[in-house]
């Protein structure tokens, strides 16, 4: 029986993804030469070129939230608020739940917590790369502040 459990795996595994004529599918001999292979690039899915990041706004209610890191940060509306971008998954499976501001007289330092949604329950999570953006008040205008992320510390 092991004998023939072994026979079957080895026509289904020779027969998989060819679109070769079902006896020919069926042997069991050795190509002397490999079949080239198409390589399979792997890279994250992105806003279309050109386009501007998808703007969110903190939903204060995701589970399983924790620090992530932005990738640009630049003072807006005078220096009165800080526009922050940075690569995320899809929602409702990652979502901006909120962002933490802290200023001194030198710097600001800004953390954005993500997490998954309550209604991501029960949701297939696709793994592609999505570039975010959210803008942040600050109580004083930036000036010569440096910008810090608090995800770094």
């Amino acid at each position: 029986m092991t004998a023939t459990l072994l026979a079957g795996c080895l026509v289904l595994a020779t027969g998989c993804g060819t679109n070769a004529p079902p006896a020919e599918r069926a042997s069991t001999s050795v190509p002397q030469k490999p079949p080239a292979a198409n390589p399979v690039v792997s890279a994250p899915v992105t806003n279309t070129p050109g386009s501007d990041p998808k703007p969110v706004k903190p939903t204060g209610d995701a589970i399983n939230v924790h620090k992530i890191r932005w990738t640009k940060a630049k003072g807006v509306s005078k220096g009165k608020k800080v526009q922050l971008t940075w690569w995320s998954g899809v929602e409702p499976c990652t979502v901006l739940d909120r962002v933490k501001v802290k200023e001194t007289a030198k710097k600001v330092t800004i953390t954005l917590y993500e997490g998954a949604s309550p209604k991501a329950k029960n949701v297939s999570c696709i793994m592609i790369a999505v570039e975010k953006t959210t803008t942040v008040k600050l109580k004083k205008s930036l000036g010569k502040r440096k910008i810090v992320d608090g995800a770094k510390s």
